[in-house]
């Protein structure tokens, strides 16, 4: 579920670091060499990007612009061709079987092995259509707060990862104590060390 969804669940994380004088420019052309690329036609295994949260489609920004006040708003998207474990050993085998049929030899050896699996997995991945993922985001630049509205740890990690890749900055996940601590003050956060699990039953 997204930004946009009834209900919907979400991460929240701190942006650290400072950001860039004329931002808006800076983050305009971020984004723009950071959009996503279709590989629909092309044999490339990932791709990520950036996209609007009205249409995963938009990749320029052609319809909604991802600026809404001092809030940064986009979608993340992710194609990935994968191709099943079960299938690569499956064609694998297939192939040993007739290379050693048509070679008269009762087995091949590691490194012919090896490219067979190359060869097999090239040729499967060719045949696999990419599967869309996408996950919204909204950062708020006046506190340097982010909801990321996925709980997938492999997502949360893209994320991470190209958030930094594309703004320069680190991401950095907020558990409740942390919430706790920016909220309190400083003369209360020994009070934070004192808390310990309660048993309401």
């Amino acid at each position: 579920m997204g930004l946009l969804a009834n209900s919907t669940t979400f991460v929240r994380y701190s942006v650290e670091g400072d950001l860039t004088e004329n931002f808006w420019t800076f983050a305009a052309e971020q984004i723009a060499a950071h959009s996503f690329r279709d590989i629909d036609d092309s044999y490339e295994e990932i791709s990520i990007g950036w996209v609007s949260v009205l249409n995963m489609f938009d990749a320029e920004f052609s319809y909604a612009s991802y600026a809404a006040g001092d809030y940064i708003v986009l979608t993340l998207r992710v194609d990935e061709r994968k191709v099943s474990p079960q299938a690569l050993k499956k064609f694998c085998l297939k192939e040993e079987e007739r290379l050693k049929k048509e070679r008269q030899i009762p087995k091949l050896n590691r490194s012919q092995k090896l490219e067979i699996k190359d060869n097999v997995k090239l040729m499967l991945t060719k045949k696999a259509v990419p599967v869309p993922a996408t996950y919204d985001l909204c950062w708020n630049l006046g506190d340097n707060t982010l909801f990321f509205f996925s709980t997938s740890q492999k997502a949360q990690e893209i994320l991470e990862d190209f958030f930094k890749e594309t703004f320069g900055l680190n991401l950095a996940r907020q558990i409740p104590y942390l919430i706790a601590e920016q909220l309190l003050d400083p003369a209360e956060h020994s009070a934070l060390a004192d808390i310990r699990p309660a048993l309401f039953v």
